[in-house]
């Protein structure tokens, strides 16, 4: 299995013979994403916007998986493809442009990607997404899954209030740290006993705002102790203040703040989060460097467009280290947050190894 950056191995002094092949395996919905830019603002009822950039690349769980492979972790992916021009652009761009391993994945014939259109201004977005859920046992056919995932390091999992993925018990049984993010409780609820699923997970990483819904706190580092009496590791996002983490196994708690950036296009910046985290995690680093380097990643992939796009790999963070020493007024205990890296990083930063996401889906190479 190939990755995007085959230089860099993060877990590479870890790694045993008898390991799983797959470090992250993760599951969802590929979208198409086509992303304009360079808006002055949002758009007008009844007027014509002309947008200054744009681009397409895979999104969805595309996200995710991306910014896993970039960070040269093994990514299986299991997906259900359009089976029309955007599904095969979208199949092409992961497999072939990313290193991601789709053998768990399959083209659904008569069945059309889910498209989304976002729109980037102000350093926010805005978005129309249209798609059919895949048809039932679309996804590998033949096995089992989702119930028998491959053996994996890691899983991501993105819990549902009301709903359990049987994948995840099997992949927890089997090994894998469960790594877990949600969404928006559309029930107005807001109960941890309705995610059956946190029980088998390693870490829980929701925004501020869920972290204090869930736990009915008004401050996001209460919640994170909250979420820690329910999940070994409990991170809480906490947008332009950075991020908080209580580890319970060890009573230890960090923070670390964000990295102060002009933000282009913050689409799928939270999934590049917890790639990072993933990353930091597997690497068995201390916690705060892995808040650390899951708030970097975050920050370097604001400054591009695109979900998927945007993900930085290695010799982006190398060119960013580089980069940031020879700011006159850097304060150096600042940059001493980040000397960990240096041990990873290339000497020198280089031209990406393999091509990647064409962000365009007419030119062909």
């Amino acid at each position: 299995m190939t990755t995007a950056d085959p230089g860099i191995d993060p877990l590479l002094g870890l790694r045993a013979p008898q390991d799983p092949d797959c470090d992250v395996f993760l599951t969802g919905t590929v979208f198409l994403d086509i992303v304009f830019t360079g808006l002055d603002s949002a758009p007008v009822r009844g007027t014509e916007s002309w947008a200054r950039g744009m681009g397409s690349s895979p999104g969805g769980v595309a996200n995710m998986a991306t910014a896993l492979a970039r960070l040269g972790l093994h990514t299986s992916l299991a997906a259900a493809f359009g089976d029309d021009h955007y599904g095969e652009y979208c199949w092409d761009a992961l497999e072939h442009g990313e290193g991601i391993d789709l053998s768990m994945s399959r083209t659904v014939p008569g069945w059309h990607s889910p498209v989304t259109v976002s729109m980037a201004y102000e350093g926010e977005r805005t978005m129309v997404s249209h798609g059919h859920e895949a048809p039932a046992a679309s996804v590998a056919p033949g096995r089992t899954f989702p119930k028998c995932p491959p053996r994996a390091r890691a899983a991501v999992a993105s819990l549902t209030p009301g709903r359990s993925e049987p994948w995840v018990a099997g992949a927890a049984r089997d090994g894998a740290m469960i790594f877990a993010d949600v969404g928006w409780d559309e029930t107005g609820r807001w109960d941890l006993d309705a995610l059956p699923d946190l029980g088998h997970c390693l870490a829980f990483l929701p925004n501020a705002e869920e972290a204090m819904r869930y736990t009915r706190t008004d401050c996001p580092r209460a919640a994170a102790h909250a979420l820690a009496e329910r999940v070994p590791l409990a991170v809480v996002t906490l947008g332009a203040d950075g991020a908080y983490a209580v580890d319970r196994a060890t009573g230890t708690a960090a923070e670390v703040p964000a990295i102060a950036v002009e933000a282009l296009d913050p689409t799928g910046a939270g999934d590049v989060f917890v790639a990072g985290f993933v990353t930091g995690t597997l690497a068995d680093w201390p916690l705060a460097d892995r808040l650390a380097f899951a708030g970097l990643t975050a920050a370097l992939s604001v400054q591009e467009f695109g979900g998927s796009l945007s993900a930085p790999g290695w010799a982006e963070i190398a060119a960013w280290w580089q980069q940031v020493r020879t700011y006159a007024d850097q304060d150096p205990a600042a940059l001493e947050r980040y000397a960990f890296l240096e041990e990873l990083l290339p000497a020198t930063s280089r031209a990406w190894p393999l091509r990647r996401a064409v962000p365009t889906i007419g030119f062909r190479q």
